[in-house]
């Protein structure tokens, strides 16, 4: 048999569970989750393997109607990935209306390429059964999509009928990646999503947008099985700075808790981490200032 291989957008409008499901389908967690919106800000490669096949996911920020520079750079790179790609992977949430604003700007764009097309209908664990079939009928419709499939990236319901659809819809292709490679993301911005994380976890309203997170040094030491961390996280404002560190600086130490936490699980080690706030003025769109942490 040959060997398959392609290269996978994960498309969708924001908060539909486009990265909790590619944590899922990888079985390892490579990108942040929260339950507010527009949290991945940069494009995010998973590596997903099998002795016949590779299939490399392209995790997108999810397409919205946007005037910040920020927001639009992040549209901006979910849309230019689907020039890249062999299959188009649209995620919807169950409980979205089929005709929103922000389906309807990625329908046209889909509209726009005859690459294969395959829908998944997330969050299938908050429907009744009897809803379902309705919804997957009004997608039926639009007679864009090659397959449909829902799904429950949270309770891993579906996922190995999605990976079988997507296997079938490969072509013969090289291995792309070595095996043991699951991102080409680095550990450094690994890292710095985990502190990202946190911080919407943790703060309200729209403090965690006016957030970046940089990395200023990172320090193992394999004899001690330590990693030592120091990062910066970015405001706008100083009225920012101020919740971000907290009453007798009681915030940043929850966030750096939660975030060293998470890191030693995923690296397997003890770490350190130190976390400093700084206030860089409307960095969110200035664009030498989003060149500069990343975006």
């Amino acid at each position: 048999m040959s060997f398959l291989s392609g290269f996978i957008a994960i498309i969708g409008p924001p908060n539909v569970g486009k990265s909790t499901l590619l944590n899922r389908l990888l079985g390892q967690k490579i990108a942040i989750t929260s339950p507010k919106p527009q949290t991945t800000r940069n494009r995010i490669l998973g590596i997903y393997n099998e002795d016949d096949c590779q299939m490399v996911f392209i995790d997108t920020p999810g397409i919205h109607q946007t005037r910040s520079l920020l927001h639009k750079s992040m549209v901006g790179s979910a849309k230019s990935s689907l020039g890249e790609v062999d299959i188009i992977l649209l995620v919807v949430g169950s409980e979205e209306p089929a005709n929103n604003s922000e389906l309807n700007i990625i329908l046209r764009i889909l509209g726009k390429t005859d690459k294969t097309a395959i829908l998944a209908i997330n969050k299938i664990d908050l429907l009744k059964k009897e809803d379902l079939l309705p919804i997957i009928e009004i997608y039926s419709k639009m007679d864009r999509f090659d397959s449909i499939l829902p799904v429950s990236a949270l309770h891993d319901d579906g996922l190995e009928n999605l990976i079988g659809e997507l296997k079938k819809k490969l072509s013969p292709g090289p291995q792309f990646f070595p095996t043991d490679m699951i991102t080409d993301k680095s550990e450094k911005f690994l890292i710095a999503e985990i502190v990202r994380e946190k911080i919407y976890y943790h703060t309200r309203e729209e403090l965690p947008y006016s957030c970046a997170v940089t990395i200023e040094r990172i320090q193992e030491d394999p004899k001690k099985n330590l990693l030592a961390v120091m990062a910066t996280i970015f405001v706008e404002k100083l009225s920012q700075k101020r919740i971000i560190i907290g009453k007798n600086g009681g915030m940043i130490k929850k966030i750096g808790s939660n975030a060293r936490m998470e890191m030693e699980r995923i690296f397997s080690s003890h770490v350190y981490l130190e976390l400093f706030v700084k206030i860089e003025k409307n960095w969110s769109s200035d664009t030498r200032s989003l060149r500069r942490l990343g975006y």
